[in-house]
């Protein structure tokens, strides 16, 4: 029997500025947030303003592949 689709998935927040300027000395990674989502009431990519510890102020993070 197949499995079906589940309405709400897990999907992973990860912090576009630091994903933009990549991993240096100064920055100590990048900063990921798990969550879900709906997918019948959200089908786009999500985007919150989250809080990055790297970047030291609220930035926007974008869902990103698995």
């Amino acid at each position: 029997m197949a499995k079906r689709k589940d309405v709400r998935v897990t999907v992973i927040l990860e912090c576009t500025n630091c994903a933009r300027n990549g991993v240096t000395k100064v920055s100590r990674g990048i900063s990921r947030y798990i969550t879900q989502k709906n997918r019948h009431n959200t089908p786009n990519p999500l985007e919150l303003r989250k809080f990055c510890p790297y970047c030291y102020n609220h930035t926007i993070h974008g869902e990103i592949k698995k």
